[in-house]
């Protein structure tokens, strides 16, 4: 069953994607390469977005990478993709943007992090950039992080609650820093004439159940759409669970409009990791669907072989495969569930609560793979063929199942 419960939030637009709402959580993520080398970070946008991610956000730290993000974004365009492009701004962004209107035009989307808009003329330099985004028709995301929290506000708050009878513990004071610095910010925002629904917060931690800590607040404090993200997750398994855990929770309760996995890759890794990553927390949970999903048993004693292990990679690596095409062709597919399962045991059990399935024999097992459709015994395979033959089946039930969507024919 599908969480139905999502928290009351207005709807902002970022290009073309609804964030909050009723909308679906959206996906996204940020390139690594260097901005002021438009190629490249074209092509990384391109893969990002191939991936599924709807928002990417690109740094624009100085005026080399200012001046390419036009380039950036013909580039994309003219390889067919128009996914909105996120400028990512600290300490400086209120000079570049009013040095470079083309650049203030083109992005999508600003982030502002509010301890990092210039020391002492920190409300000046936001309201520079509120501006140019209120000019310019577009909204901002107000990022706190806890990294780079407003140092003056947190000694204010510290001092603060030194001075109490009864003080917090700082982690708590920390945690209502970060709260005050998005909400006065977003408040500030508003004064200068920004609409209340071009507004976006996030308050990223590193840890997880400060992460859950922080947002429950947000979640009660104000209606506007939140971004989620462990601010540096790690690496490889480390950050994959540790962003799984905090953003399950927190989506689980209704919090979050649009997420990002910030997962740092291995050297030369593929940074669209990330995007499946988020893609498959979403799709674990029942709030949306990317591609077809295919259940698979762990193997125990039963399965000595590693036949089905290789099949379910096999099955697993085809579908990803096709993906591309059948997304484009076949609307619905990425609903479809498929089971490859090793043994008895639970073998036709789970087959037959999957769309399509199959149950391996186990050692000592009789040598045949029935298969299951919707619930009912469809054939069995035998021999040498048995993967090949039910990627057969697998693509008959694609295309009897869902419908081929209909093209524009040029003259008609």
């Amino acid at each position: 069953m599908a969480f139905e419960i999502r928290r009351k939030t207005v709807t902002t637009l970022v290009g073309d994607v609804p964030v909050g709402s009723s909308a679906p959580v959206a996906v996204q993520s940020m390139t690594n390469t260097d901005t002021a080398d438009p190629r490249a970070t074209a092509e990384q946008v391109l893969a990002l977005a191939r991936a599924g991610s709807q928002l990417v956000r690109v740094t624009v730290n100085n005026e080399e990478a200012a001046a390419a993000v036009p380039e950036i974004a013909r580039r994309t365009a003219d390889a067919g993709v128009t996914v909105p492009i996120v400028g990512d701004f600290h300490y400086n962004g209120h000079l570049l943007l009013a040095k470079y209107p083309e650049c203030a035009r083109t992005l999508a989307k600003y982030r502002i992090n509010p301890g990092n808009v210039g020391g002492k003329r920190r409300d000046e330099n936001f309201r520079t950039i509120v501006q140019i985004a209120g000019d310019n028709g577009k909204p901002v995301r107000i990022g706190v992080n806890w990294g780079s929290l407003d140092q003056d506000l947190l000694t204010q708050m510290m001092d603060a609650n030194a001075a109490s009878p009864t003080p917090r513990d700082a982690k708590d004071v920390y945690i209502e820093a970060m709260l005050a610095s998005a909400l006065r910010s977003a408040e500030l925002a508003e004064e200068v004439g920004l609409g209340h629904d071009r507004i976006i917060i996030s308050a990223k931690v590193s840890g997880v159940q400060d992460l859950v800590d922080v947002y429950r607040l947000l979640a009660a404090r104000c209606d506007y759409p939140l971004h989620l993200g462990l601010t540096e997750a790690g690496m490889g398994m480390k950050g994959i669970v540790a962003s799984t855990a905090g953003l399950s929770i927190l989506l689980a309760e209704g919090i979050g409009d649009t997420i990002r996995v910030s997962l740092t890759p291995k050297p030369n890794g593929d940074r669209t990791e990330e995007v499946l990553v988020a893609q498959q927390i979403l799709q674990s949970l029942g709030l949306r669907s990317f591609a077809p999903q295919v259940t698979a048993c762990p193997g125990c004693g039963r399965t000595t072989s590693t036949f089905f292990q290789h099949m379910a990679e096999d099955i697993q690596t085809y579908i990803r495969e096709q993906m591309p095409v059948w997304r484009d062709e076949r609307p619905g597919v990425e609903e479809l569930k498929v089971a490859v399962m090793g043994c008895v045991v639970n073998g036709p059990g789970e087959s037959k609560h999957a769309n399509i399935g199959i149950s391996l024999p186990g050692t000592f097992e009789e040598p045949k793979a029935p298969v299951y459709v919707d619930g009912k015994l469809f054939t069995t395979l035998r021999g040498d063929t048995i993967v090949h033959d039910f990627l057969g089946i697998l693509e008959e039930y694609v295309a009897s199942h869902y419908t081929l969507r209909a093209r524009e024919t040029a003259g008609v």
